[in-house]
């Protein structure tokens, strides 16, 4: 089983001062951090583009783990790349073209990944498995943080987890103390938090709660 990484989402944040809050995460042991971009269109929710991103870049000695829900990605790769994305992981709801999109986010340098939502079966990544450095499994419906875990997903996490052998695994949504032993007892092994960390007291005890609950 691969080692167990967090990634806090800076959804949940206070936007005033990212810079700091990421500086306060990545000293707590995070291991990368994760930035939903969000266009309106794809999810009810607009949130940032590259600009910030690449602003971000400096705060950040972990790396940058882009999640693009946003209804055409392609053309947004090769910004959000140069503005220092690490790992650039699209929907593969709705594109028709998802081998071209991993090909570009990898020759551009950038690691690449495919996420799905909670309604979208596993068997629609099966063809592109071999392609990918990540696989991104929503367990809420994209759009707001502190939603609740959706229970259906954990089957599916096991699913994937049979396709990917020891690639990472990253799971997205209601991620607490008490989901946390579940989704990586199913196979996940990154974990992304946002209600939970900033919300808590302290960040390097939700950290390591999340990390070591689930390795027990």
């Amino acid at each position: 089983m691969p080692t167990v990484k967090i990634s806090p989402s800076i959804l949940a944040s206070d936007f005033s001062r990212l810079g700091e809050q990421i500086r306060e995460v990545v000293d707590a042991g995070a291991d990368m951090i994760h930035i939903d971009v969000m266009d309106g269109h794809f999810v009810p929710n607009i949130t940032i583009g590259p600009p910030v991103v690449a602003a971000l870049r400096q705060h950040s000695s972990v790396p940058l783990d882009v999640h693009l829900m946003i209804s055409d990605p392609a053309s947004y790769v090769e910004d959000f790349v140069n503005a220092g994305a690490d790992i650039i992981t699209f929907q593969i709801e709705g594109i028709n073209h998802p081998h071209r999109i991993l090909t570009k986010i990898k020759e551009l340098g950038c690691q690449a990944g495919v996420a799905l939502n909670p309604g979208t079966p596993e068997d629609d990544i099966e063809y592109l498995v071999d392609n990918v450095d990540m696989v991104l499994l929503m367990s809420v419906n994209p759009g707001f943080g502190g939603q609740r875990f959706i229970p259906d997903v954990l089957r599916k996490i096991t699913n994937v987890r049979s396709m990917l052998g020891d690639r990472d695994l990253e799971v997205d949504g209601g991620i607490d103390e008490r989901t946390a032993p579940l989704v990586i007892k199913a196979g996940a092994n990154v974990l992304v938090a946002g209600s939970y960390i900033y919300r808590h007291d302290s960040y390097l005890e939700a950290i390591e709660t999340l990390r070591t609950t689930g390795e027990q």
